[in-house]
């Protein structure tokens, strides 16, 4: 009996099953949906001696905030964290099912993983959908052979830099990042740097906002500052907006005798 229930259990990973159903909805005149438009600022810097990601933390969809403090930067491994941009729930299943496949790596290797395997896994299933998945993803991590930055494209290509940003946010991150970055920097220097890139972003661009997270990454620890800065503060409320009855002065009102003659008739649901 078990047996049948675990031949019976959906596929691990994304479906596509809908595809071709869409595509004779559309030869057929159906209009889709519109896409969505998402917000997000990501960052990652490659310091002295190690990684630092930032993140912020609002979710949108479209023009309405779903999330104030959504969790950006995810665990992959335990040397390696990565940041999404996009869609939420694609960043998430994508980062979880690397951070399995890198455990079991490192459980056959018996080695700790190295960022590029990392890069290489995501990578390969990115561009095997085709930017099907919209993940934008930051990858850092410090590994034997130093510190490393990747930044990944839905498509599935990749880049490595010393510095990194993605998202609707980029542009006002990778400001900051141009005109003050420099080698072998401090880790507090690295954390102040990428707080302000991500307050950048968050204060230019509307699909950013809420609060910094960062992730420090070391050749032997790792330290997720999770709500690192409040940058936006919810003020409290000065004035008392509750009105008397009578303060609004009514102009006119009306008053219609509603005839109703038409009835309907309940007819009971059969249960037999």
């Amino acid at each position: 009996m078990d047996l049948d229930l675990a031949r019976n259990l959906p596929h691990a990973g994304f479906n596509f099953d809908n595809c071709k159903r869409n595509a004779t909805l559309l030869s057929g005149g159906f209009k889709p949906p519109t896409t969505t438009k998402t917000g997000t600022t990501i960052v990652g810097i490659i310091y002295k001696d190690g990684v630092v990601l930032g993140a912020d933390t609002r979710a949108t969809e479209g023009p309405i905030v779903s999330d104030k403090n959504c969790a950006k930067i995810h665990y992959l491994a335990k040397n390696i964290y990565c940041c999404g941009a996009g869609t939420a729930a694609d960043t998430e299943r994508t980062t979880d099912i690397i951070s399995s496949q890198l455990e079991l790596h490192r459980l056959s290797t018996e080695r700790d993983v190295r960022v590029v395997a990392a890069n290489t896994m995501l990578k390969q299933m990115l561009f095997r959908y085709q930017g099907h998945i919209s993940a934008a993803l930051v990858l850092g991590g410090v590994d034997k052979t130093g510190p490393h930055i990747y930044c990944i494209h839905p498509h599935g290509s990749s880049d490595k830099l010393p510095y990194a940003t993605m998202g609707s946010g980029s542009l006002a991150a990778m400001s900051v990042f141009e005109s003050r970055w420099k080698p072998d920097m401090s880790e507090n220097e690295a954390k102040l740097l990428v707080r302000d890139a991500i307050a950048a972003g968050i204060f230019n661009d509307l699909g950013s906002g809420s609060n910094v997270d960062l992730c420090v990454i070391r050749k032997d620890s790792v330290e997720y500052l999770r709500n690192y800065e409040l940058a936006n503060k919810k003020g409290e409320r000065q004035l008392d907006y509750r009105f008397d009855i009578g303060a609004t002065r009514v102009l006119h009102s009306t008053i219609s005798d509603m005839n109703i003659t038409e009835r309907i008739e309940v007819v009971p649901m059969e249960t037999s």
